[in-house]
């Protein structure tokens, strides 16, 4: 099993039972103990989980409550949704990843004349009473802690999609570029945005720069333009080939 793809299932599994030991994750994995210890290593060296001895636990803020995320760096946000709006043009079709900072940019969209296409219920709350955009609400399982659709039937209804642009979240961009995520569901959701928009457009506040999470979505050829903050590490945005700052 690739490291990637097995820790997504050591994620999986931990999640799954709030915690569990090297010795169970190493036979149901296939792997020796001393292999689990190194991915337990990385894992919680990117936050995605704490390890303790013997095995791992849950970190507590791993999937807090959207209204608790959505209050973190707040103003951050706030200027880089407003920027991130200016990209949009009437009659465009734009695609809003699940996120605090893409609801923000949605709350921008009102009484626009554009397609809004979402698997957020964040951006169904903010869009469902404007009478001049058009809302268009992928289908799937409803994720309750995160406001968000996911599984296979987003991502089957994501292939009929074609956007102008999608305005992506993530939970970090590595110091190399490469755009992570801590959540597994929402992942694969990612990747088929990415395919389904003709501008892939990176939207994270400067605290994200670097930022963690053990799951790959895309590298850096696959975003177009970046918006984030004043105070992003240089060194991670020199990654991209154009960035905004808000």
């Amino acid at each position: 099993m690739l490291q990637h793809l097995r820790h997504a299932e050591i994620m999986r599994r931990v999640r799954q039972s709030g915690a569990t030991s090297v010795r169970d994750l190493a036979r149901q994995l296939g792997v020796s103990p001393s292999t689990i210890r190194r991915d337990l290593e990385v894992l919680d060296r990117d936050g995605t989980l704490r390890r303790v001895r013997g095995g791992a636990l849950v970190d507590a803020d791993t999937d807090r409550p959207f209204a608790e995320v959505a209050v973190v760096d707040e103003g951050d946000k706030e200027a880089v949704a407003r920027r991130a709006a200016e990209l949009v043009n009437d009659g465009d079709v734009v695609l809003l990843d699940i996120g605090t900072t893409t609801m923000r940019l949605a709350a921008h969209l009102r009484g626009r004349r554009v397609t809004v296409v979402t698997s957020s219920l964040a951006v169904l709350d903010v869009l469902r009473d404007d009478t001049v955009s058009e809302l268009l609400l992928l289908g799937g399982m409803v994720r309750r802690a995160y406001h968000s659709l996911v599984g296979m039937l987003t991502e089957a209804t994501l292939s009929q999609v074609c956007a102008d642009r999608l305005f992506l979240g993530a939970s970090g961009v590595r110091r190399d570029g490469q755009i992570v995520d801590t959540t597994l569901a929402e992942v694969p959701l990612k990747r088929a945005m990415i395919a389904a928009a003709g501008q892939v457009v990176l939207l994270v506040d400067r605290h994200k720069f670097p930022g963690t999470g053990a799951l790959r979505v895309c590298g850096p050829d696959d975003v177009d333009v970046v918006v984030t903050n004043p105070g992003a590490d240089e060194a991670t945005l020199g990654n991209y080939a154009e960035v905004l700052l808000a």
